[in-house]
């Protein structure tokens, strides 16, 4: 239980409470353990007995009132009932729908965290509930790393008061890691939009590999973000995609393989008998010798999804240095087709589609973006390699 009480004098130096950073006049004091349903009391019993300490175990902080909200935003308390509409649900769906300002994923986090408790007790996020149980969560809303704005240009699609659709270029971080601290989407993003700082990430809540170029949607509102993220775990959010692979495909198809970490290399994904499901549909755009242009449609979104199924249907994606194996030269490539498959410089995958309800109105959305330069380049190329064997074809039986 917090009670906060707001001073409107500076700190007394021989206040009981431990001091941070104390130089402003007014000052908040969040005291846990108390117990007072009114405020005059509570002013009263922690403040106006200013000689000692008022009551026996109390934790208190004393901090200016100007840092009320730091203090205070990331603190989440809430207790609860599981409604008897939701019996059978499990745990972190329950509380997925009755907490709507919260992602499932950050839900997820607290149950396993041990942030919280039914009826007393500590279970999985996919423990099957009753009806009728008590939860109580205390948790903390991770801190977010201060970003600062970088003017980076971002080719914005679609733009609204609760979200932006944006075109990613190939080569450009989504959001700082390991050794890209900035020059990052997310960076970009609050250039665009400085209230962005206010939202996880900047509002985004999905991402594209730094070398995939493409449609992105990102939450500009708290409203969106949360609508956004459940659509994406619910698999609402259609995605699209371009792709050239190496072989030549008689048609289209299915993968239906599960994904997880490879066992030996933690950077790269494997598809695994142990891992989360991963689905991802392609169909056959154009014929090359030895490679093929595809369209591709993700019904589920795991790390490196399309470059790993491909990879494991024996078609990798032209540029993929993480999984593409050996380089594939069609017997008697032109020299320019050579060069451009040598020295591509990235997978050859591209966000084509984005299609979605909006995520606060419900409307429909379907946003393109035509395929970058160095693919264009990379299937003209290719269809001049297939027209001078054409040729050279068409010659011989001319003879």
């Amino acid at each position: 239980m917090f009670i906060i009480w707001i001073g409107t004098r500076k700190k007394p130096d021989h206040s009981p409470f431990p001091t941070a950073n104390c130089q402003s006049d007014g000052a908040a004091i969040i005291a846990k353990g108390l117990r007072s349903d009114r405020s005059d009391g509570v002013k009263h019993r922690a403040w106006h007995r200013r000689n000692g300490w008022p009551f026996g175990k109390m934790a208190a902080l004393y901090v200016p009132h100007t840092n009320l909200g730091a203090a205070l935003s990331n603190l989440v308390d809430h207790t609860l009932t599981i409604p008897a509409n939701l019996a059978g649900a499990r745990l972190d769906q329950a509380l997925s729908n009755l907490l709507p300002d919260y992602s499932r994923t950050r839900i997820k986090e607290w149950i396993e965290g041990g942030k919280v408790r039914v009826d007393g007790r500590l279970l999985k996020p996919k423990d099957k509930l009753l009806g009728g149980e008590k939860v109580a969560i205390h948790a903390e809303l991770a801190a977010e790393v201060p970003m600062a704005p970088e003017r980076i240009k971002v080719n914005v699609v679609h733009k609204d008061r609760d979200i932006f659709v944006i075109n990613k270029p190939p080569g450009l971080v989504v959001h700082p890691g390991a050794g890209n601290a900035a020059g990052t989407l997310q960076n970009a993003l609050l250039n665009l939009d400085p209230k962005l700082e206010k939202l996880p990430r900047a509002g985004i809540v999905h991402r594209l590999d730094k070398d995939t170029s493409g449609l992105m949607v990102v939450a500009r509102t708290l409203a969106a973000h949360t609508a956004l993220t459940q659509m994406i775990e619910a698999h609402d959010v259609e995605r699209h995609y371009e792709a050239v692979c190496f072989g030549v495909m008689t048609a289209g198809g299915t993968v239906d393989a599960k994904i997880d970490r490879h066992p030996s290399d933690r950077v790269r994904m494997a598809v695994r008998n142990s891992g989360r499901e991963a689905i991802t549909h392609y169909r056959v755009i154009a014929r090359y010798r030895g490679l093929t242009h595809v369209r591709v449609k993700l019904e589920t979104g795991r790390t490196h999804q399309i470059r790993v199924h491909m990879a494991h249907i024996k078609y990798p994606i032209v540029g993929d240095n993480v999984y593409g194996g050996r380089l594939l030269l069609p017997k008697g490539a032109t020299p320019e087709l050579v060069t451009m498959l040598r020295e591509f410089p990235r997978q050859a995958l591209h966000a084509a589609q984005l299609d979605l309800e909006h995520p606060v109105s419900g409307k429909p959305i379907s946003c393109t973006a035509e395929l970058p330069n160095d693919m264009q380049q990379l299937l003209k190329v290719l269809a001049k390699d297939l027209k001078a064997v054409d040729t050279r074809v068409t010659r011989r039986r001319d003879r």
